[in-house]
């Protein structure tokens, strides 16, 4: 059992982010007084969050809590809707590892800003690949998949982003590696998730541009050392050329998130070109999702076509579940996602060459669910999610505990698409009251 992670105490203790901090147009649907729900989650990205924001406070005087989570996490939001954005918390899963502090000084130190969010999750994928290439001997999925859990999970030296060069040289030399990241300690279950994670609680920061991270916290599954098939060792090799692709969104609705995260997969492949351990370099290809399937997978079948035995990406679940069925699982090539978190990414049929190194919504719609009901105090809510199975595979989730576990009622649960001019209509839906 996943134990809870966000108490009532730590809950109250954080402080609300000031609902009432608006002042809505009069006229303007209300809260839960009128029969709308008191609570609203909105599930979706950045680009069609402006738009839905600024319909969402011209149709209401931003009285209900709003709970998002990671996908929304922009801090250009409110400055872009024209709205400070109050009422609006979120959740996301954070970066608490044990050498978070460490990644956040290479990452400033490269690029003189801070990190953002599944940056330290897109290093760890790209650090466990080339460190599963090195113990593999060779530019060969199979190979490397063998290898991930061996050079992730607990046994052998430890390695982080501090000492990820000797790391290299140690596993190219047949050495067991216990890799120790910044996002967490990185240990795959089997089915290649997360075996632990921290999930931080954030608000936006309209008078910087930013967001605040209220606070982070730390949780275990069931088998936090984690568990699934892993070689017994590795033949290594030295003086070669090892390869790997990153496919994340330098375009379309996630451009915002997927900037950093592209930066951060840099960091490590910089970090062995510049020492060249046992004779090694890195060859990474950069290719663009778009945050589109029909984009991502036409650019997957081009790292297909160059050669690339493993990949650090996508990124949103709606561009990963097809890349890596079409892709990635057919072609025996190691994908690793550093911010895909649907749950349907855990159920793919991918003979275990799928890994993530961001946790599943199984955990976060709990967490989402907790906070809507104990830190933010609704009792009832609805939910928007962009469809895709990202979006409704969190609402459903969130639904789902929040009904069984806190009592909670949820009025309606409402699609939106991405990229429309006008999404009044289903917010009308959503603020209205329960179905009949």
């Amino acid at each position: 059992m996943v134990r809870d992670i966000v108490r009532r105490d730590f809950l109250k203790g954080v402080g609300a982010a000031g609902a009432a901090g608006l002042t809505g147009l009069s006229g303007c649907i209300g809260g839960g007084g009128g029969g709308g729900p008191e609570g609203l989650v909105v599930i979706g990205y950045p680009e069609s969050g402006i738009q839905l924001f600024r319909d969402y406070y011209s149709a209401s005087d931003g009285s209900q809590e709003i709970l998002v989570p990671d996908g929304m996490r922009s801090g250009s939001m409110p400055g872009q809707v024209g709205n400070d954005m109050a009422n609006v918390t979120g959740t996301a899963p954070a970066a608490g590892g044990p050498n978070q502090d460490t990644f956040n000084q290479l990452f400033e130190d490269e690029y003189d800003a801070a990190p953002g969010v599944f940056t330290s999750q897109t290093y760890d994928s790209v650090a466990i690949q080339l460190l599963a290439n090195a113990a593999a001997g060779e530019n060969s999925g199979p190979a490397i998949k063998d290898q991930m859990r061996r050079m992730a999970n607990p046994g052998g030296m430890t390695v982080g982003p501090d000492n990820l060069v000797e790391g290299i040289e140690a596993a190219a030399n047949g050495e067991d590696i216990d890799y120790q990241g910044a996002s967490s300690s990185v240990n795959f279950d089997e089915n290649g998730d997360p075996a632990e994670a921290a999930y931080a609680i954030w608000t936006f920061d309209a008078d910087n541009n930013a967001t605040s991270q209220e606070d982070v916290q730390s949780f275990e599954g069931e088998n936090p050392d984690g568990s699934g098939p892993a070689a017994d060792s590795g033949p290594g090799g030295s003086d070669r050329e090892m390869s790997i692709g990153i496919l994340l969104p330098e375009t379309g609705d996630l451009a915002a998130v997927g900037a950093p995260m592209i930066q951060a997969g840099q960091i490590p492949v910089m970090q062995v070109n510049d020492a060249n351990p046992a004779g090694l370099s890195v060859n990474a290809q950069i290719e663009d999702t778009q945050t589109s399937p029909d984009a991502g997978v036409s650019a997957a079948s081009s790292l297909v076509s160059a050669g690339v035995p493993s990949v650090c990406g996508s990124a949103s679940s709606g561009v990963n579940v097809p890349v890596s069925q079409q892709a990635f699982i057919p072609n025996e090539i190691v994908g690793c996602s550093p911010s895909s978190t649907a749950l349907s990414v855990s159920n793919l049929d991918d003979n275990d060459f799928i890994f993530r190194t961001a946790p599943s919504d199984f955990l976060q719609g709990r967490v989402m669910a907790q906070v809507m009901a104990e830190r933010l105090e609704a009792s009832s809510v609805s939910t928007l999610y962009v469809n895709n199975d990202y979006g409704q595979q969190l609402s459903e989730r969130f639904a789902n505990v929040f009904s069984d576990s806190f009592d909670g009622e949820v009025y309606n649960q409402v699609a939106f698409n991405i990229g429309e001019s006008s999404y009044s209509s289903v917010i009308e839906t959503a603020l209205s009251g329960p179905e009949n």
